[in-house]
C-alpha cells in the first residue's frame, strides 16, 4: 500500500507539508555506558494516523537473478538476506528503525537542503534502512551497502502518509562495537565514525570527523560555490538555513545531547527510555501549548502533524542482543517491551493501517492515547508514571535472566508474559483516562483530532462525552 493520495486541504493552508516526518536517535558507544555496551534509540516521528507495524522477517536463500520490489522500484536481490526486526509505517516496504540477526541497527532522520529532495520515485530513506539490515553483517559493512545503493538507484520518492513528504535522509548504523552516522543528499553522502554519546535530529550532523565521502560530493560543492570546502562541511555548506526551524530540530537535538551528556560514563538503557519520553525543560508541559517540539513529540492544531508512532532501544551485547520496542505511539503513555532475534515476536494482533482495527496493539493504544489527550494529560503520565516504570524494571529482570540461557522457548516464555501483562496494564489505564476532563469543546485543537479520528474511523471522539 503506498501512501494515501486523499488530502486534507485545511492541512495545507496551515502549512503542514514539510514537519510531517520528524525523528530523533541516539546512540551511546561501550566507553560511554554503565554496562559497556553499545545503546542505540530512536523515536519514529510521522503523522498521526501513520499506523507502524512492528515485524519479524526470517532470512533467506534467493533465486541467483531475481529482484525485489522495494516501495516504488526494484532492485536486483542478493543471494542470502538475514533475519530482521521492523519498524515501519504501514505503507512502507521499507522500515524507520529496525535491527538484524547480527547486531546491526539503523535508523532514518529526514533531512531537508539547499538542493530540493528529489521527488521522482527511487529508493526511500526507509527502504534503505531495510536493505542494509537485510544484507550486512557489521555497521561498516551497512553503510557500505547504503551508499552502494545510493549510488546506484538514488533516493527519491514520496514518504508521507496524508500529507506529501520528499526529503534527503541521514542514518545512523550501529553494532555493538561501533556506529556511524551517514548525511545524504540526493545520491551522494559522508560518513562519520561517533565517538562518543551523540543524538542525532533532522538537521546535517557530518563534522570535522568524517571518514569517508562518496566521488559527487566535490563536485556538489563546486556547484554550491563552495568548492575549497573539505566533505567534512557538508552540514554547513548543504543545510538549507531557511528550513533549520522545521520540527525544532536543532533545540530537539540539544535536549537529548544534553542528558546523554549529563549521564554519560554511565548510561543505561533506563536512561534511554527517559529520554524517549522526555518532553523538554519546561517545568509544566501541555501538549496543546508546548512549544518548541520535544524529543516525545505529541500533535496538536496548528503547526504539528507530527507525532511519535512508535520507539525502539536496542541493548548490542556480544552473546545476544535485546530490544526493546513500543509497537505503538506516544512513549510516554506507552510500555517498552523486550523483543529477541531469535525467537517469534508474541501475538499482538492484526498488522495496523490508517484505520482503525478493535483487534490491533497499535490502534487499540491509539484510543488510550487520544482519550489522555482529551484531559489533563501530564496528570495522566504522573498518574500512571510508577506502574510504568516498575512494569519495566520487572521485565529488565526477567530479560536478563534468560538472555544468555542459549533456551529460544525460554526466552520466548519471558517475551510473551512480557507483552501479555503490558497489554493488560493499558487496558486498565485506557478505562481510567476515558474517566477524566475534556479539552475544550470547539478549539482548534480538539477540531483537528475530530478530523484525524473520522479519517481513521475511530468509533468515539477524542472528548469522552460530558457528564
Amino acid at each position: 500500500m503506498k501512501p494515501m493520495q486523499r488530502h486534507a486541504p485545511s492541512l495545507f493552508l496551515m502549512g503542514y507539508e514539510r514537519c510531517s516526518n520528524m525523528c530523533d536517535t541516539f546512540v551511546a558507544p561501550p566507553g560511554y555506558t554503565a554496562e559497556r555496551l553499545m545503546l542505540f534509540g530512536k523515536n519514529s516521528d510521522r503523522q498521526r494516523n501513520e499506523a507502524q507495524i512492528t515485524e519479524r522477517r526470517p532470512g533467506a536463500l534467493h533465486e541467483e537473478g531475481s529482484r525485489l520490489t522495494c516501495t516504488y522500484i526494484s532492485v536486483p536481490q542478493v543471494r542470502k538476506t538475514h533475519t530482521v526486526l521492523l519498524c515501519r509505517p504501514f505503507w512502507s516496504w521499507g522500515a524507520e528503525m529496525g535491527a538484524n540477526e547480527h547486531g546491526v541497527v539503523i535508523g532514518n532522520e529526514a533531512l531537508f537542503a539547499r538542493v530540493p529532495a528529489p521527488e521522482k520515485p527511487a529508493l526511500t530513506g526507509l527502504d534503505l534502512v531495510r536493505l542494509a539490515l537485510e544484507r550486512a553483517e557489521t555497521a561498516a559493512a551497512a553503510t557500505e551497502v547504503i551508499g552502494a545503493l545510493l549510488q546506484e538507484h538514488g533516493q527519491g520518492g514520496n514518504c508521507g502518509h496524508i500529507i506529501p513528504a520528499f526529503y534527503h535522509n541521514a542514518f545512523v548504523v550501529a553494532d555493538r562495537n561501533e556506529a556511524f552516522v551517514m548525511d545524504t543528499i540526493g545520491s551522494d553522502w559522508v560518513c562519520e565514525r561517533i565517538g562518543k554519546a551523540r543524538a542525532v535530529s533532522n538537521i546535517y550532523s557530518v563534522g570535522s570527523e568524517a571518514v569517508r565521502a562518496s566521488p559527487g560530493i566535490p563536485g556538489l560543492l563546486d556547484k554550491l560555490g563552495h568548492s575549497g570546502a573539505k566533505p567534512a562541511q557538508l552540514a554547513a555548506v548543504f543545510a538549507d538555513p531557511n528550513t533549520s526551524h522545521i520540527g525544532s530540530a536543532r533545540i530537539r537535538q540539544a535536549r537529548a545531547g544534553a542528558l546523554l551528556e549529563r549521564d554519560t560514563g554511565h548510561l543505561d538503557l533506563e536512561d534511554f527510555m527517559h529520554l524517549a519520553r522526555d518532553h523538554g525543560p519546561e517545568p509544566y508541559w501541555d501538549p496543546t501549548r508546548a512549544l518548541p517540539f520535544s524529543v516525545c513529540i505529541h500533535a496538536r492544531a496548528e503547526d504539528r502533524i507530527a507525532q511519535t508512532t512508535g520507539a525502539m532501544i536496542s541493548e548490542l551485547r556480544a552473546e545476544t542482543s535485546v530490544h526493546w520496542v513500543t509497537a505503538t505511539a506516544a512513549p510516554c503513555v506507552s510500555i517498552f517491551k523486550p523483543l529477541f532475534l531469535d525467537v517469534p515476536l508474541p501475538e499482538h494482533g492484526s498488522a495496523p493501517s490508517d484505520r482503525f482495527a478493535a483487534n490491533s496493539l497499535w490502534w487499540t493504544h491509539e484510543r488510550l492515547h487520544r482519550a489522555a489527550l482529551a484531559g489533563d494529560f501530564p496528570g495522566f503520565i504522573e498518574e500512571i508514571r510508577e506502574e510504568r516504570d516498575a512494569a519495566e524494571r520487572v521485565f529488565r529482570e526477567r530479560v536478563a535472566a534468560v538472555r544468555s540461557s542459549g533456551n529460544p522457548e525460554e526466552r520466548f516464555r519471558v517475551v510473551a508474559q512480557c507483552w501479555e501483562e503490558a497489554s493488560l496494564l493499558e487496558e486498565r489505564w485506557s478505562s481510567r483516562a476515558r474517566e477524566r476532563k475534556t479539552v475544550q469543546r470547539g478549539s482548534p485543537y480538539e477540531e483537528i483530532w475530530q478530523l484525524m479520528n473520522s479519517l481513521a474511523g475511530l468509533p468515539d471522539r477524542l472528548a469522552p462525552p460530558a457528564k
